[in-house]
């Protein structure tokens, strides 16, 4: 996963800054079926389309060409929105963030008033859920493939950083309102517990933990260990 650095200011990733090769097109435009999409939401359907052809066939199964072939587009129309194959599994990955923020933005899960091991448990489950059922996403999102390339787009660096700088915020918040005690380090528990959720949902997707039964005691164990560790100030919640 892409390392996180300890500058508690600043809350970001360590990645390798790069810019896109805009690659330059010459084929003629093919004919566009009637009715293939609508103008102005091909992008969309682009990552979503790549998003279930990863999940189907691969990554050897996705191609510019491809894409264009199952929208019913011409062989050009991809590059208006991605330069190559390398930006839209940038694309595809900074999508995999956006969707990762929304599951987790529950104000409720995040409380003050109602913090407690309970809520540390529906986070968990959230997590692990997420990247089990999106791997496709997942294996992007913290695959070395993308962060340690020089070509990584600034859009995923920043929606990567948005999405690890709010999980610290959740805590920092809690802290704020009394939840933890004044020696808790948000920044170093954000970093710890998202490493433990990461280290699990991998031993998931890539099938070393097989036995799915056991993923609900799994969530609730580690929630039990993110409980103490935090050291809330009411232990009795």
């Amino acid at each position: 996963m892409p390392r996180l650095e300890a500058n508690v200011d600043a809350v970001k990733m360590d990645a390798i800054a790069g810019g896109c090769y805009i690659a330059a097109m010459s084929q003629a435009p093919a004919n566009k079926p009637s009715g293939a999409y609508h103008h102005g939401d091909l992008r969309a359907q682009l990552l979503d389309v790549a998003a279930r052809l990863l999940r189907e066939e691969g990554e050897e199964g996705l191609s510019m060409r491809r894409l264009a072939q199952e929208l019913g587009v011409s062989r050009t129309a991809p590059y208006h929105h991605f330069s190559d194959k390398h930006s839209l599994l940038c694309g595809i990955a900074e999508e995999g963030f956006r969707r990762f923020r929304q599951v987790n933005a529950d104000a409720e899960l995040w409380n003050v008033d109602t913090f407690s091991e309970a809520s540390l448990q529906a986070f968990v489950r959230r997590y692990v859920n997420f990247a089990v059922s999106n791997a496709e996403y997942y294996d992007l999102m913290f695959g070395g493939k993308l962060w340690k390339s020089a070509a990584l787009t600034a859009s995923l660096k920043a929606e990567a950083y948005t999405a690890f700088r709010e999980y610290v915020d959740h805590f920092r918040q809690l802290q704020a309102g009394g939840i933890f005690a004044a020696n808790f380090d948000p920044l170093r528990y954000a970093q710890l517990s998202w490493s433990t959720l990461h280290g699990m949902s991998r031993l998931l997707i890539d099938g070393i933990y097989l036995d799915s039964s056991t993923v609900e005691e799994m969530c609730n164990t580690a929630a039990a260990m993110f409980w103490r560790q935090c050291r809330p100030l009411n232990t009795s919640g």
